[in-house]
């Protein structure tokens, strides 16, 4: 889910503690800091490397090549309505600053490139009672750090209309969604090979290794999430996917994929989606499958889950109206890594709807302004409830509801072209856990380079 990655329970006493003053740090100096030495001779070697394998056909290389300067302004603020006062507010403010620069493909029946980004984040405000948003390292004091870098390079080779790719990944499939939703995007290091070759197929295999979460900067083994103790402690050097999808018809897609943390657990998928015209408009109808249970030594314990998700969505010109029924089944919760999302409708901003048994109703509205004379304008209302629940350590049924606001503005033109403002309002109120409301905002721009 979109919420805060849980750290220790000392760190969690930690934050208990009395509220210390605001600090609002910008210093200049850190804006360097993206330039550190370890990310120049990084980025220096491998364009190097590059370079020198590309020197038979630079043209391509070259000229295909793109680079990007992102910046994007956050702010998030949660309020928990329940439990300890000294410890019921989590905000912070950040600036991000994401570089990429990814090359084209050097000529011949086997081309080489190489992708980098460098990562920079910095802290606005924030303060020990109130930290944890996802947004900011955390030092072992418990105060966020002023800034701190990341960086990433992926090597890759193409034949044909396949692409090998190694080193820093942000994989998005049905087995494996990283998390978007804070300054930087969860990644993972590994091997991941995709075609197109046959038409009208889309194939995906890979390997990953480890991963590094949205607000840290070392790599670390990958832990299937605990949902609430339900799984055991259990972490793997070894994800493992392959699947494809296939194109029925121009609309109609169906899709189907595995994956297995090493001696944890093992999980099938099976999607099918389409759409077809119905009067002025267009219905479109969406279903998602899933099936674990545990592999090898089970080191986190029995697994045994399967979900259904569905959708049915209607879009008649700038309104789409969608909705659907969801359900868990078996003894145990949903399987993902810890700090990913899930590809599940049940997706919110702070919940997922994803406990042993419950059962989900969702229904969401959108609309463009375009028609009203105002493009790049955006606006999304949704509303999702789950009952039938059983959660470790809560007596009786789990119940959960989750009510979202999201407002964004794109400017379409002119010197500020592709600057965006986001609003995102959520409220969740359950049974078993502590209610939450939140807000967040997103000033963010991106720089053709």
């Amino acid at each position: 889910m979109n919420t805060p990655r849980h750290r220790s329970t000392t760190r969690q006493s930690r934050l208990a503690r009395a509220r210390r003053p605001l600090s609002i740090k910008t210093p200049i100096k850190t804006l360097s800091a993206i330039a550190t030495p370890l990310s120049i001779a990084t980025f220096a070697g491998t364009w190097t490397l590059a370079l020198a394998l590309a020197a038979p056909a630079q043209a391509d290389f070259l000229a295909d090549s793109t680079a990007s300067l992102e910046l994007k302004n956050y702010f998030i603020t949660r309020d928990y309505l329940e439990g300890d006062q000294d410890n019921n507010k989590r905000e912070e403010w950040a600036q991000g600053f994401l570089f990429r620069a990814d090359s084209g493909f050097t000529e011949g029946p086997i081309g080489f490139g190489v992708d980098t980004i460098s990562m920079l984040g910095v802290k606005l405000d924030s303060s020990p009672s109130r930290a944890g948003t996802g947004l900011l390292k955390i030092d072992d004091d418990d105060h966020a750090e002023d800034d701190y870098t990341k960086f990433g390079a992926t090597a890759k080779i193409r034949a044909g209309d396949s692409v090998l790719r190694y080193g820093y990944l942000e994989p998005r499939l049905p087995s494996l969604r990283p998390n978007a939703s804070r300054l930087f995007t969860q990644s993972f290091l590994g091997t991941q090979i995709t075609s197109t070759d046959i038409e009208g197929l889309e194939l995906t295999a890979g390997q990953l290794n480890r991963t590094r979460q949205r607000d840290e900067t070392e790599h670390e083994p990958m832990a299937l999430n605990r949902k609430s103790g339900a799984y055991g402690r259990a972490s793997s050097n070894r994800f493992q996917f392959i699947g494809g999808e296939y194109h029925l018809g121009k609309r109609a897609r169906l899709g189907y994929h595995y994956a297995q943390l090493e001696d944890i657990y093992r999980q099938h998928y099976v999607g099918l989606s389409d759409g077809i015209g119905l009067g002025s408009g267009r219905l479109g109808a969406d279903i998602r499958y899933f099936d674990a249970s545990e592999q090898g030594a089970a080191e986190a314990g029995k697994v045994d889950n399967r979900a259904v998700s569905t959708r049915l969505r209607y879009r008649l010109g700038a309104h789409t109206w969608s909705g659907g029924y969801q359900s868990q089944f078996g003894d145990t919760p949903f399987t993902y890594l810890s700090g990913t999302n899930v590809y599940l409708f049940s997706q919110y901003q702070i919940s997922n709807f994803t406990e042993t048994g419950e059962r989900v109703w969702h229904a969401r509205y959108d609309y463009d302004f375009s028609d009203l004379g105002l493009p790049g304008l955006t606006f999304m209302l949704r509303y999702a409830t789950g009952d039938q629940a059983s959660v470790r350590d809560f007596d009786g049924e789990a119940r959960e509801w989750e009510r979202d606001v999201d407002i964004e503005y794109i400017v379409q033109g002119g010197m500020l072209e592709g600057l965006s403002l986001r609003w995102r309002n959520a409220s969740r109120r359950a049974n078993f856990t502590r209610d939450a409301n939140e807000n967040r905002i997103l000033l963010g721009y991106t720089l053709k380079l």
